[in-house]
């Protein structure tokens, strides 16, 4: 379940932009003017957000036309040109930079989960995102890395049951902690699956003993205590790296065996795409 709707987020980011009315266009371009636009690259990388930028000039506008020449994934350079936007004049102007900064944030993302699951390509591990994502944009966020060619993590709090060291602890321990999960999971009939976070080799046996989880997560091992990990599991459940893991160490920890690799990182800690939206003469 995704509960994302396009429509009351547009709803929302159009009014906290133009609010009453986009006074500088109303001011400088007549009602008919009738223009085009081209969305210019100016960095090298991998292009997200094209298909939203449809959606959302599609939306505001219905009447306004968009040519596409390049697709989101696709790796491209600065010069290349992603659109033509054509028709009223006024709305290619007020609709500018809600579609830059989405594209713009979108492509970031995607660029550098491309450059970071290219370290990892000879490797059979999987580079996953987090719910460490800017509030009311995470649906676009995660969908950036999925075209960069990572993978998502659960979406939100309800559409995988992760049990971390602060439920752990509270619970009273990993048995007591998944023993409620069983519980909880049975009254309400829930269909869900179920990981674990271990610090240590002997939580890892909890778990594996209790059936009850699909995937462990191993946070904040080194990756010699990770690859030490990954033999003891022997492909029991699936496996994931997660805590503290950066360019310089992803490598290292990929090439353990390990399933998965989490990186908050990838949505967090991005720079930003340079694109620009600007008026053909």
């Amino acid at each position: 379940m995704n509960p994302f709707d396009f429509s009351t987020w547009l709803h929302s980011a159009l009014q906290e932009d133009i609010g009453p009315g986009d006074y500088t266009t109303l001011a400088t371009i007549p009602d008919s003017a009738i223009g085009k636009a081209q969305l210019i690259v100016k960095d090298n990388g991998v292009i997200a957000g094209i298909t939203i930028a449809e959606k959302i000039i599609q939306a505001f506008d219905p009447s306004l036309k968009v040519t596409t020449f390049i697709h989101d994934g696709d790796v491209v350079k600065k010069g290349d040109i992603a659109f033509i936007v054509e028709g009223k004049s006024q709305s290619i102007t007020t609709i500018e930079r809600l579609v830059l900064n989405v594209m713009q944030r979108m492509s970031g993302i995607a660029t550098e989960t491309h450059r970071l699951t290219q370290m990892i390509a000879h490797t059979n591990c999987k580079l996953l995102d987090t719910r460490k994502t800017t509030p009311n944009f995470r649906y676009f966020e995660k969908e950036a890395v999925r075209i960069g060619g990572g993978s998502n993590h659960r979406y939100a709090l309800y559409d995988m049951i992760l049990v971390k060291d602060n439920h752990i602890d509270f619970a009273g321990g990993v048995k007591p902690a998944l023993s409620k999960i069983s519980e909880f999971i049975k009254e309400r009939n829930l269909s869900i699956k179920v990981e674990v976070e271990t610090r240590n080799l002997e939580e890892v046996d909890e778990v594996i003993e209790t059936g009850v989880a699909f995937r462990i997560m191993l946070d904040n091992f080194t990756s010699e205590k990770l690859r030490e990990a990954i033999i003891h599991i022997n492909g029991r459940v699936e496996t994931e790296a997660s805590g503290g893991i950066n360019e310089t160490t992803l490598v290292s920890y990929a090439e353990t065996g390990v399933n998965f690799i989490s990186m908050g990182a990838l949505t967090h800690h991005v720079k930003s795409f340079d694109l620009s939206l600007k008026a053909i003469k």
